[in-house]
């Protein structure tokens, strides 16, 4: 099944307790526990961010030359 149909199956099962709020309260709860269980990889604290920003400021830095284009830059750091 397509996300498309999956979406199209789900709001047709919500319209049948669209007028009941005791079922749709309870729908509504299992979907946010749902999403909450759902890792974000790009997630990270403040102090691995900083760690990140502070680990990528001690490694090698490259300049460009004033006269040379992009191409030219990276073909020589490459």
């Amino acid at each position: 099944m397509t996300a498309l149909q999956l979406n199209a199956e789900l709001l047709r099962e919500l319209s049948v307790i669209v007028e009941d709020e005791t079922l749709l309260t309870k729908a509504l709860k299992y979907i946010k526990k749902l999403t909450a269980k759902k890792d974000d990889p790009t997630l990270m604290s403040k102090e691995e961010f900083f760690k990140r920003i502070d680990d990528a400021r001690k490694g090698k830095t490259y300049r460009m030359k004033p006269e040379e284009s992009l191409d030219e830059f990276l073909d020589r750091v490459g």
